[in-house]
């Protein structure tokens, strides 16, 4: 069976990330590609875990060689999904977990139409400020996040599921519902895991 690909989206403190990795410490079939990018590293975040972080030049380069499924450059850097990783796992089974913006989605969508897409809400717009100055971010990256933040929400009646994270564990159950329904779609079940043979003979 094929597994299925999962975006998710949010402004900028909106949560996606923890929320992501809440699920995939839970499902043992769901993945996350690492994304590339060029910005700086913040503390705590690890090279080749939160993010594969490159130079300019190298990701150029990688541009060039059409290695990504999408990529965008935001507030100054690229951030890109490897096209590579993502249709290995997806043929392996997995069920692969991107964490983007809206412009990647809306790219990835042309490339992979059967992609399923969750965009999660802050309560509040004061609520994501407040996450964003808990994360340690200056008033004018906040600024800057912030008018992003509100050029993307309007886009979420482009999203298949959305979710507002006023509850963290609430948000993150309401995800892994979406993606165990989706699981359980019939257009992905493999009739070889019914061992009845009688029964099998009445599916086919």
């Amino acid at each position: 069976m094929k597994g299925n690909l999962f975006i998710i989206s949010s402004p900028a403190g909106g949560g996606k990330t923890t929320i992501t990795n809440l699920l995939l410490e839970e499902l043992p079939f769901l993945k996350r590609v690492v994304t590339y990018t060029t910005r700086k590293k913040r503390k705590n975040e690890i090279d080749g875990v939160d993010y594969v972080f490159l130079k300019k030049e190298e990701f150029e380069n990688l541009i060039s060689q059409d290695a990504f499924l999408e990529y965008a450059l935001v507030h100054g850097n690229y951030y890109g999904t490897p096209k590579k990783e993502v249709f290995q796992l997806l043929e392996k089974g997995f069920d692969i977990i991107l964490v983007i913006d809206v412009q990647g989605m809306k790219q990835i969508k042309q490339i992979y139409p059967a992609v399923i897409t969750v965009f999660i809400l802050p309560p509040s717009i004061d609520d994501l400020i407040n996450r964003m100055r808990l994360r340690g971010e200056s008033e004018e990256e906040i600024q800057k996040r912030l008018d992003t933040a509100k050029k993307e929400i309007p886009y979420w009646k482009e999203y298949d599921y959305i979710v507002i994270n006023d509850n963290l564990l609430e948000a993150k159950d309401k995800i892994k519902s979406v993606i165990l329904a989706e699981r359980c779609k019939s257009s992905k079940f493999d009739i070889n895991i019914i061992k009845d043979e009688k029964l099998k003979s009445l599916m086919v």
